[in-house]
């Protein structure tokens, strides 16, 4: 608690997204959500046979989408979610003809991929990025200020009974724990003890839950207390607590500016490759144009 190949764009821009759903926010993943998953999409499954400016998403290349959506997910993708996925291949799929209309496969080996990161480049070296002044600066920091401040911060302990212990044995073992001047008292009930040194409270709810995060920022300190967390219960004795820090803007302005520029540049990418996209137009293979 305490990639398939990567792709042309994976390269391109460093990416820190996690989590189930955030990548159908994130414009840095816009083509190669799956690196070397889309590219496995070859000619077997795309047809190469549609004509002028129209792009075919036959049905089998499409179960293939569909399949890596649910994969993920570990469930059913949504109507959004499954169109979000189609457009990234769209967009891989138009930057590949792009590639190839400026004869940028000649002379490749992985002339796929290959194509698609050389015609990126061509898009991104067109693109100029604007110079923000200090009032968009220092409100594009307040808007991500999550970035930067330091978060709350516990020392606590986790008491891990074996097996599956009920909400009341939990509680009668944080009772035989305060009773002791040991975090092992000799007790018939056996546990395990893990040490949690300066975490954001905030990255404890994926593991803990929102419920067992919100109690354990209000415990007394020093004293074992029994608490349900999403997986069970367990007992738990909080150390210390450090309250969070906002941070300010002039010692972090290089940094800020450069995350600004990294994010920037992303939209501005993923804007002119969906603008590459209007001369084209994607049809899915069984479903209505």
């Amino acid at each position: 608690m305490n990639a398939t190949t990567p792709s042309a764009l994976d390269r391109q821009t460093d990416v820190s997204a996690k989590g189930p759903r955030r990548w159908l926010r994130e414009p840095l993943l816009h083509f190669f959500v799956f690196g070397g998953l889309l590219f496995a999409l070859d000619s077997a499954l795309v047809s190469r046979r549609d004509s002028g400016n129209v792009i075919l998403l036959n049905a089998g290349a499409d179960a293939e989408l569909h399949q890596i959506v649910r994969d993920e997910l570990g469930r059913e993708p949504t109507a959004i979610e499954l169109a979000a996925m189609r457009r990234r291949w769209f967009d891989n799929e138009l930057l590949y003809r792009e590639g190839l209309a400026l004869g940028l496969d000649r002379g490749d080996t992985s002339i796929r991929e290959r194509v698609i990161f050389k015609a990126l480049n061509v898009v991104q070296a067109n693109l100029v990025l604007p110079k923000p002044d200090d009032v968009e600066l220092r409100a594009w920091f307040e808007a991500n200020r999550s970035r930067y401040d330091n978060p709350p911060r516990i020392d606590f302990l986790e008491a891990v009974i074996a097996g599956k212990p009920s909400l009341a044995e939990a509680e009668a073992f944080a009772t035989v724990l305060n009773s002791k001047a040991t975090t092992k008292p000799d007790t018939d009930v056996e546990s395990g003890l893990r040490i949690y040194r300066g975490r954001p409270l905030s990255t404890l709810t994926p593991a803990f839950g929102e419920a067992f995060t919100t109690q354990l920022a209000t415990l007394p300190l020093n004293r074992w207390v029994a608490l349900n967390a999403q997986d069970g219960p367990r007992a738990v004795l909080v150390e210390k607590r450090a309250d969070g820090q906002p941070a300010e803007f002039e010692p972090l302005r290089d940094k800020v500016l450069l995350d600004w520029r990294d994010q920037r540049m992303a939209e501005l990418r993923s804007e002119a490759v969906h603008k590459l996209g209007d001369k084209y137009r994607l049809t899915v293979a069984g479903e209505a144009s």
